[in-house]
């Protein structure tokens, strides 16, 4: 990492004296002398090749501002422009759609999700029978976090294929016990809006939110990256170089993550969800905006490094917290190359937007606490350094453990078989089928449904095998063989929980 060139201590003070005015002087002081730089020399730090960012205040845009490169190694600028694949910050456009509808008594969200999809299944046949709108968009249906994306994220599985391995996963907690992210739901929710207002998901969001509220910008499929133009290239960091990796193709889970757009746009959007207040005078209904923040999930008790909040919950397609006596309405939104995040204060009318083109940076959400805390006149906490600490003493853990591991490769203990005896076809009950062979002498795992995308595996010793994947994204994790009798049964695969986080047996077959 490159030395810190940023004053801290100069910031701090200039954020002190500030805090002597009204907020609004607090925020166009730090806005206009102070961000700038900020921004520039952290990017620096955390390798982000571009960002965007914009400010909305009062119904006006405060601040709005691209930085850097599109992509690394290239000199085209990033500007308010540029668009970037915004991830789970879809997730608010699906359910505001669906809360939409609602408010054109063409659905409501209390409705059992099978009156709209006679086809949804999921394993317990009465939760098939009880799931309603509500569940899909507030996380409750019993699934772990990310459970079964491995099978859907990035795969060449169509959405209805991907609908009906969903039907198929046991869930690891009671139906409405347990708050865990799932992103099938909403695609799930993607096809209602479909069955609800006669058009396809993408179609109702350009045709009722996108165009009418001026955000031509805007995108709601990753496949549209390919004619694209003022794009940002997707990139990660991986053994501490930064690299640029293949944009994220997830149009099968479209209503989760799929849209690109810019901080331009952006603003527009969160002008239209802070603006609940003019009634008669709305694109989007008040009752449907405040629909999406009413809580549905119980996360904790929410917690703050330096300040005070007390609750985090789940709306639909939203984050709820408390924060400093107000209420906070956010999303974060991570896919191959970007992480971004969305925020929201109505009381103060205001909304800050963060867009980054690396996976493998905090800075995206220290940014937007750090704009936060200016405009509500507190003291400077220096968000990003204290992120990438931590940051980089996870990763420092994680390179420690990979090296232990690779130091126990150059130690060339055998393992419990001859390498020959792994290779061959394995099956996992839904996922499908997975190959394992000798490629350039090393075991290689080439997966069904994930083309160009394989792990080679190196020997630990034992049963027990380290798996790199050609896409940092996947991670590097150690995979056990189960052996009986001489024989190699399975192996238990795991990604990296970027992906998910759940395990995946896979059988040998004769």
């Amino acid at each position: 990492m490159k030395k810190i060139l940023f004053s801290t201590a100069l910031l701090a003070s200039c954020i002190i004296t500030m805090a002597q005015r009204p907020a609004t002087d607090i925020s166009r002081k730090f806005l206009q002398d102070s961000l700038n730089s900020y921004i520039e020399l952290a990017m620096k730090q955390w390798q982000i090749p571009g960002v965007s960012v914009a400010v909305v205040k009062d119904d006006q845009v405060l601040y709005i501002k691209g930085f850097g490169v599109r992509e690394s190694g290239k000199t085209e600028q990033v500007n308010e422009h540029t668009r970037f694949a915004i991830g789970s910050n879809t997730k608010a456009f699906t359910a505001t759609a669906l809360a939409m509808l609602q408010s054109q008594k063409k659905l409501s969200l209390d409705d059992k999700v099978i009156k709209w999809i006679p086809d949804f299944k999921v394993f317990d046949p009465w939760i098939t029978k009880e799931a309603n709108l509500r569940d899909l968009l507030c996380h409750r249906l019993g699934y772990e976090t990310f459970q079964g994306d491995f099978m859907f994220f990035d795969s060449d599985l169509s959405y209805a294929e991907v609908k009906e391995k969903f039907g198929r996963i046991n869930p690891l907690h009671e139906f409405r016990s347990h708050w865990g992210y799932c992103n099938a739901a909403f695609a799930l929710a993607g096809e209602v809006i479909e069955k609800a207002s006669g058009m396809p998901w993408g179609s109702y969001l350009a045709d009722n939110i996108f165009r009418p509220l001026g955000m031509s910008e805007t995108l709601p499929y990753s496949k549209q990256v390919d004619t694209a133009t003022n794009v940002a290239a997707a990139h990660t960091v991986a053994n501490g170089k930064l690299r640029r990796i293949p944009f994220g193709r997830i149009d099968n889970l479209a209503p989760a993550g799929s849209i690109l757009s810019s901080a331009s746009d952006m603003s527009k959007w969160v002008r239209a969800l802070l603006n609940t207040d003019k009634a008669g005078n709305q694109l989007i209904p008040a009752d449907a905006i405040n629909a999406t923040r009413l809580p549905h999930s119980i996360l904790g008790n929410g917690g703050h490094p330096f300040n005070r909040a007390h609750f985090y919950l789940y709306g639909l397609g939203w984050f709820l917290q408390e924060y400093e006596g107000r209420k906070l309405v956010e999303h974060t939104g991570g896919v191959n190359g970007f992480v971004t995040s969305v925020s929201l204060v109505p009381e103060e009318n205001l909304g800050i937007i963060v867009l980054t083109n690396t996976d493998a940076n905090g800075f995206y959400e220290a940014l937007k606490w750090e704009i936060m805390d200016a405009l509500f006149g507190l003291p400077f906490r220096n968000y990003h350094q204290t992120t990438l600490q931590e940051y980089t003493g996870n990763e420092k853990r994680m390179d420690s453990l990979v090296k232990l591991r690779k130091d126990t490769i150059a130690m060339k203990i055998a393992p419990s078989l001859p390498l020959v005896a792994f290779t061959g076809n394995y099956e996992h009950g839904i996922y499908g089928k997975m190959n394992m062979a000798m490629e350039n002498g090393k075991l290689t795992a080439r997966f069904e449904h994930h083309k160009g995308r394989y792990a080679t595996l190196e020997p630990l010793g034992g049963s027990r095998f380290l798996a790199t994947f050609n896409d940092p994204l996947y991670g590097i994790r150690t995979w056990p063989f189960t052996i009986n009798e001489g024989k190699v049964q399975s192996v238990t695969v795991t990604v990296s929980g970027f992906v998910e986080y759940t395990p995946y047996e896979f059988i040998k077959t004769p």
